[in-house]
């Protein structure tokens, strides 16, 4: 599986560095260079790319403003040398954001969960093995030394906190060092989609949907862009 990436900055070093880092990952494939976003644009309209690395701080057009004109965009890894644009970002479900100058490990470790992500998008489903997931009432979720069963009808949502998930339920929040995968495969996807790369939701759980969040209870919950047409089909389809 090759990955195959653009790269958007105005930065001719800032490229290269990039260019360089992902000569040392066989699976990256870099397709293109931009100088910024409006030449981004005619490149996404002619070609295949499944992963950006865009810089925020560029001439016409910002990053940011460029990312939100986007429709069905692809994964996304900010590089700027800007922190305040940290919560933005998670906002628009970008997979990671790196501070320049970043260290090739910490390149690595945010094209590690790019790779989770697509790899994730290209599992076949497993109808025989969703539908016996509809069958169970609950789950057992390991925290510290103990083990919980917690009932399927009393979770709310799910969030991911690096290694760690917290599950929030009516009466409690258990954490379990587990990723968000792992309790993903564990749930009927049907009743439990998730709508963010750092969120699971229960569908009937939800008192309100509004633009790109949900409401369950007190919590607003971001549905991230690459999250949001398999929700919309699934919402549609109820």
């Amino acid at each position: 599986m090759n990955i195959r990436c653009l790269i958007i900055d105005d930065e001719p070093l800032a490229q290269r560095v990039i260019e360089k880092y992902a000569e040392n990952i066989p699976f990256l494939e870099i397709v293109q260079k931009c100088n910024n976003a409006i030449e981004a644009i005619e490149v996404l309209h002619n070609q295949e790319v499944d992963l950006l690395f865009l810089d925020i701080n560029m001439p016409r057009l910002s990053g940011m403003d460029f990312l939100k004109t986007l429709k069905n965009a692809p994964l996304v890894i900010i590089t700027t040398a800007y922190a305040e644009y940290a919560i933005q970002g998670y906002e628009l479900d970008v997979v990671d954001y790196l501070m320049k100058p970043f260290p090739f490990d910490r390149f690595y470790k945010a094209i590690q969960k790019a790779e989770e992500l697509i790899k994730g998008r290209e599992l076949p489903h497993a109808e025989p093995k969703e539908a016996h997931r509809q069958e169970e009432t609950f789950i057992f979720v390991k925290s510290s030394k103990k083990t919980y069963k917690v009932n399927l009808d009393e979770i709310l949502y799910i969030e991911a906190l690096g290694d760690y998930v917290k599950i929030y339920t009516n009466e409690k929040m258990i954490i379990s060092y587990q990723s968000l995968k792992n309790i993903e495969a564990l749930l009927p996807a049907s009743s439990f989609p998730r709508i963010h790369k750092s969120f699971i939701i229960a569908l009937s759980r939800i008192d309100l949907i509004e633009g790109n969040h949900v409401k369950i209870r007190d919590r607003q919950i971001p549905i991230g862009t690459n999250f949001k047409n398999e929700f919309d089909k699934l919402i549609k389809s109820i």
